[in-house]
Parts: C-alpha cells; sequence; structure tokens
C-alpha cells in the first residue's frame, strides 16, 4: 500500500528516485496539478511556465522511500526545443488536458506522440482531465476520454487542482505501478542472470539524477 509522504524531503534515505513528465497544452493546469501534488498549494493568478522547472517530493510505497521529481514544462509551441532533454529518463507520465476547453482534449493524440517518440518505451501514462470542479463548463465528456485511454493503453483520472481532488490518486497511479514495475524488473533480473533475457527495463535508469540533486550511495535500486 502506498501511504503519501511528508513535503519536506531533507536528510530522508532515498531508495528510488522517479522522473515524471507532466505534458499537455498551455492553461490546462499543469503547474496548479503540481504545485498541489509537491506543496498542497494552489494559486488563483499562476503565471504560465517559462521553460522548464521540476519539483520533488518524497513518498512511502511499500515501505520504501520514493523521490517523486515532477518536471513541469510550457506547453507553449516555442518552447519545443526543450523536449528530448525534457523527456530523457522519465518512467512516468501525466498527459493533461481541461475538460472545459475541447481543443486542448483534441491535441492529447499529438502529444501522445510526441512522448512515445521521445520517451522510453515502457513509460507509464496517465490521461488528466483536469478542471474538473468546473463541471457547468464542461466541454470533453468523461466517456470521451476513458475510450481514448483504454484505446491507448493509459491510465485515466479526472482531477481538481482546485480542490484537490483526485491528484494525491493519480500521482500516487502512477508512482505506484511504476514501483511495481521496477521490483517486477529486480525480481526478473535476479532469476534470469546470464540467459540475457532479463525484463525489457534492465539497463534503463531509473535512478535519475537531476540538477544538484545527490543521489545516495549504497541505496542504488540495482545493486
Amino acid at each position: 500500500m502506498a501511504s503519501a509522504g511528508g513535503y519536506g524531503d531533507a536528510n530522508q534515505k532515498v531508495d528510488y528516485v522517479f522522473k515524471v513528465v507532466l505534458i499537455g497544452d498551455s492553461a490546462v493546469g499543469k503547474s496548479q496539478i503540481l504545485a498541489r501534488f509537491a506543496r498542497n498549494e494552489f494559486s488563483l493568478d499562476s503565471k504560465a511556465t517559462i521553460g522548464v522547472e521540476f519539483q520533488t517530493r518524497t513518498l512511502v510505497i511499500q515501505h520504501k522511500s520514493v523521490k517523486a521529481q515532477i518536471w513541469d514544462t510550457a506547453g507553449q509551441e516555442r518552447y519545443r526545443a526543450v523536449t528530448s532533454a525534457y523527456y530523457r529518463g522519465a518512467v512516468g507520465a501525466m498527459l493533461v488536458y481541461d475538460i472545459t476547453k475541447r481543443q486542448s482534449f483534441n491535441h492529447i493524440p499529438r502529444w501522445l506522440e510526441e512522448l512515445r517518440n521521445h520517451a522510453d518505451k515502457n513509460i507509464v501514462i496517465i490521461l488528466i482531465g483536469n478542471k474538473s470542479d468546473l463541471e457547468n463548463q464542461r466541454q470533453v465528456p468523461t466517456e470521451d476520454a476513458k475510450e481514448f485511454a483504454e484505446k491507448e493503453g493509459l491510465f485515466f483520472l479526472e482531477t481538481s487542482a482546485l480542490e484537490a481532488t483526485n491528484v494525491e490518486t493519480a500521482f500516487m497511479t502512477v508512482l505506484t505501478e511504476i514501483f511495481n514495475i521496477v521490483n517486477k524488473k529486480n525480481l526478473a533480473a535476479g532469476d534470469s542472470q546470464g540467459n540475457g533475457n532479463s525484463a525489457s527495463l534492465s539497463g534503463k535508469k531509473i535512478i535519475v539524477p537531476g540538477p544538484a540533486q545527490e543521489i545516495p550511495k549504497g541505496n542504488m535500486c540495482c545493486q
């Protein structure tokens, strides 16, 4: 069972670092979702994100300490050059649209294609319909998104960063799934050493050191 960790994660032994990227059009609420998860905040006058930023929060999943490193980027076209570095090493992705803006949902296939072109093929993806508190302005029926998610093999949730609805659940869904995949890989790698078919995540860096980040020595994931 996963439990939410604290917001201050100094001096804590970290077993895993998982990089998760937020993608989607501008103004769908990516930064608000991140602020709600990382700091439990919501700001009504949120500014557009310039370039790329990331925040971390450490959680406990099945008695292991997991640092979630969540990357947020500008949805604007002019920042597209960050693409490959942004996706590098990501093990999870949150594909966000705004339930009150049909166009933001219509762009999701394009974002998904970009993600699949640049990220690891085993990346865990959740589709998120944000701003579920604005039900009276809804332009995207839940069914449409559900159908798309099923067809593409994505997790799906509707969230409200404003009301803090499902934000925690969305992150925990992705992080727990990544955690389970990594643990299966570790088991498989242990079982099949020497016959060259250890699971498909082998050779992939699960621990992703970000800028100015120390990875604790001696408790790397795959000793």
